[in-house]
């Protein structure tokens, strides 16, 4: 079990580093400025990801990509668009602070846009293979849920160190551009 689970946790981490997810958990870091709950949050929807691709492994790989592919474009064409619109805003005055969110309310929104963002996505794909191969589900699900927090503490203190010492209007537009892209992408995927 420890030898599949640090493999298993290997191949995650490397693979989930550049993903759009990780993207994902920078940015709601520096726009939230609740750098646990987002925590908790992004760990709860990739915990859940991890069990759903563990359990019902099989099921998932018979879903058709393309819709999922739109869906997922869509969600982040959209965030992408109104996070621009709202840095944009907030350019009158740099000194307006996010809307102050209640801890449950970050850890909520986190939560959904993992589940959205990560759906069908190749580290939960990539699980579902390492589940059927091995045989051990335990494991597996130890070395993806461990790698996949990792990734995201480490996106989280990056979101916190940008926030603290870079303009969040400067950082709102980066990402949003991040996520317009990621969007067009996966929205690009769906169709061809």
């Amino acid at each position: 079990m420890l030898r599949n689970s640090l493999i298993v946790f290997i191949a995650i981490f490397l693979a989930e580093l550049p993903d759009k997810t990780m993207f994902a958990t920078l940015m709601l870091s520096t726009r939230m400025r609740r750098p646990l709950a987002v925590w908790i949050g992004v760990s709860i929807g990739y915990c859940t990801h991890v069990a759903v691709a563990v359990f019902f492994g099989s099921a998932l790989s018979k879903l058709p990509e393309r819709p999922i592919h739109a869906v997922v474009g869509l969600v982040f064409l959209g965030s992408g668009i109104f996070m621009f619109r709202s840095s944009a805003e907030h350019h009158e005055s740099d000194s307006v602070e996010p809307t102050p969110r209640t801890f449950l309310k970050v850890v909520y929104l986190s939560a959904t846009t993992i589940l959205v963002a990560e759906f069908a996505d190749l580290t939960q794909l990539a699980t579902v293979g390492f589940a059927v191969r091995t045989g051990d589900s335990l494991g597996v699900a130890i070395g993806a849920a461990s790698a996949l927090c990792t990734v995201s503490a480490i996106a989280v203190v990056a979101g916190s160190w940008l926030q603290r010492n870079v303009k969040l209007q400067l950082v709102q537009r980066m990402a949003s551009i991040f996520f317009i892209i990621f969007g067009i992408l996966a929205l690009f995927n769906s169709i061809f």
